[in-house]
């Protein structure tokens, strides 16, 4: 019993080793080589032909010369060939060129010649003059020559009149000359008129002139009317005339009627006439009529 189990241990010790071998030797080499030639962490190189190796290592530079050229921190510089260190070093300095010529905080002003060091002082300076004709906090008056200090200060005054006349809270009126004092004034005016005419509770009437005053009350009536005949609860009914009480009355009854006649919970039966009874009973036998004849009952 002892040597037959003996016996099995020593062909599972031999079948096995054999049988990984031949699974290897199956689907092994072609996918370590994949793995070897992407550069993943599993490549097994001792299991590799020497034509495997040369086509291992070739495609090891490749990767190294492409991680130098993108400036990867996984960069090995002294792997790089002398024409490929020269190639790597030009690719470095146009980026790091690109980057100062678009003002980015990676720019390594260092790294570049006097000629890019002249073009990227002269992009950096356009840059902040836009910056200070915007009105740009970042803006850096320290850097602008005279002509561009004069367009900034132009750019400013026109910002600060613009806000000014439409009443922003960023207008500053001590930067205003007497004339533009003045044309803010008339656009103030104005827009306190048209706040009255509104009906807005800012407006201030005792900047109204008469003509003003006298229309922005016409505008008024006219619409406090308009909501008493819509029967809107906007409606002001002691501003009314005697004439627009009785057309008010009018509008009213009429829709009163017509509350009735669809039995809405506004209908009021005490403002109804004898002949808007009638009306309204009419209407109900009519109703009935037309469901009965509906329904076939």
């Amino acid at each position: 019993m002892m040597h037959r189990a003996l016996a099995m241990i020593l062909v599972t010790c031999l079948f096995v080793p054999v049988a990984q071998s031949f699974e290897n030797a199956k689907q092994g080499p072609s996918s370590n080589l994949n793995q070897c030639l992407k550069g993943l962490g599993d490549c097994d190189v001792s299991a590799l032909s020497p034509r495997e190796l040369t086509e291992v290592a070739a495609a090891s530079k490749k990767r190294n010369l492409q991680a130098c050229s993108d400036g990867a921190p996984v960069c090995d510089p002294t792997r790089l060939t002398a024409t490929e260190a020269a190639s790597v070093r030009a690719e470095v300095a146009r980026r790091n060129l690109t980057k100062c010529m678009e003002g980015y905080y990676t720019c390594d002003p260092m790294q570049l010649t006097r000629e890019n060091a002249s073009a990227v002082n002269k992009a950096n300076a356009q840059r902040n003059l836009q910056k200070c004709l915007t009105g740009s906090p970042t803006c850096d008056p320290v850097g602008l020559s005279q002509v561009e200090a004069v367009l900034v200060q132009e750019a400013s005054l026109r910002r600060n009149l613009e806000a000014c006349l439409n009443g922003s809270p960023s207008c500053d009126p001590l930067r205003l000359t007497r004339e533009q004092a003045t044309s803010v004034q008339t656009a103030f005016r104005r827009r306190n008129r048209d706040k009255c005419i509104r009906g807005s509770s800012s407006c201030d009437q005792l900047l109204l002139s008469e003509a003003e005053l006298k229309e922005t009350r016409e505008n008024l009536r006219k619409r406090n009317l308009s909501s008493c005949q819509h029967g809107q609860a906007t409606c002001d009914p002691f501003q009314l005339t005697p004439a627009e009480v009785n057309t008010v009355k009018a509008g009213f009854r009429e829709r009163n009627t017509e509350n009735c006649k669809k039995g809405l919970p506004s209908c009021d039966p005490s403002m109804l006439t004898g002949p808007d009874m009638t009306t309204i009973a009419n209407y109900f036998q009519q109703r009935k009529l037309t469901n009965t004849k509906r329904t076939g009952r």
